[in-house]
């Protein structure tokens, strides 16, 4: 099988940038001041780890273990509670680390979350799963779920799932979107309809969410957050999970495909969809 060695071209669209100024031991000492201020501040908090780069807040994680002698993440746990918690507990994790932690939780107690594990491991890059898989030792539970999805999925007569998995899960965007075009060419329905018609159940969520992501990733994010805040309550979940996640890779270009696809800001839908300090750090994330 054809290994992914493209890079992804969403690269440097974020909307987190790394910090000029940045002093990973002051950082950690205006954060203990912040956990221990009366009430706990937590603007302060927010203001300074969207405004730090993934790479910076590990700095700062290890320059708070050092100084304060005990690990951060424990403290601001302690401190915090809530969305605007699992926000910034994600926001203090590595990509792969962050990713792990949602399929773990995707996979334990009583069902399964298959709606993250679908957008985890449809949308990431090889070299993100490689990562993922480095985490999880070895990646006994990626290779678990690719099981599940196979027998997941209903074989009809004449369809051989195995095909689509190899082809679809194999190779890069940048080969999928040109076999796409040519399978269009040949049939009078694209790839998505061909395998909507063809499969059922998980295999088929999870191999049109591959042929979304392989077409335009972004729109594939938008698409996912415009549901989330569609009709009557929001999915704090899934936003957490795509902002947390794609704020220094594609946020940037996933809010321009929110505003050409459905009329309207992303940063705005937040703003009505949300509250308090969980507002406060999402918008943060977004940028206006």
């Amino acid at each position: 099988m054809q290994e992914n060695t493209v890079q992804d071209n969403t690269e440097g669209q974020g909307t987190v940038k790394p910090f000029a100024q940045f002093d990973a031991a002051t950082d950690a000492g205006v954060l203990d001041k912040a956990i221990k201020a009366k009430g706990v501040d937590e603007l302060t908090i927010i203001e300074t780890l969207v405004r730090r780069s993934n790479a910076q807040r590990q700095q700062i994680k290890a320059a708070y273990q050092k100084t304060i002698g005990k690990p951060l993440d424990v403290a601001l746990k302690a401190a915090l509670k809530g969305e605007l918690e699992e926000v910034v507990l994600g926001l203090l994790m590595t990509p792969a680390q962050y990713d792990s932690f949602l399929l773990h939780g995707a996979m334990k107690g009583l069902g399964t979350d298959e709606e993250t594990l679908v957008e985890i491991l449809a949308s990431r890059t090889n070299k993100e799963i490689r990562e993922i898989k480095q985490v999880f030792k070895q990646g006994n539970i990626i290779a678990s779920y690719h099981t599940a999805l196979y027998e997941a999925g209903e074989k009809r007569k004449g369809t051989d799932c195995g095909v689509f998995i190899d082809i679809l899960t194999s190779r890069n965007a940048c080969h999928l979107r040109r076999v796409f075009q040519l399978y269009s060419k040949y049939s009078k329905v694209d790839v998505a309809k061909a395998i909507d018609l063809e499969l059922k159940g998980d295999i088929e969520t999870c191999l049109i969410a591959v042929v979304k992501c392989a077409g335009n990733k972004s729109a594939f994010f938008a698409d996912k957050l415009n549901l989330a805040m569609k009709g009557s309550g929001y999915k704090g979940k899934i936003l957490t999970r795509i902002l947390v996640s794609r704020s220094e890779i594609d946020l940037a270009k996933i809010k321009q495909e929110y505003q050409n696809k459905f009329g309207k800001s992303l940063y705005q839908d937040i703003q009505d969809d949300t509250k308090g300090d969980y507002e406060t750090i999402l918008l943060a994330l977004c940028g206006q």
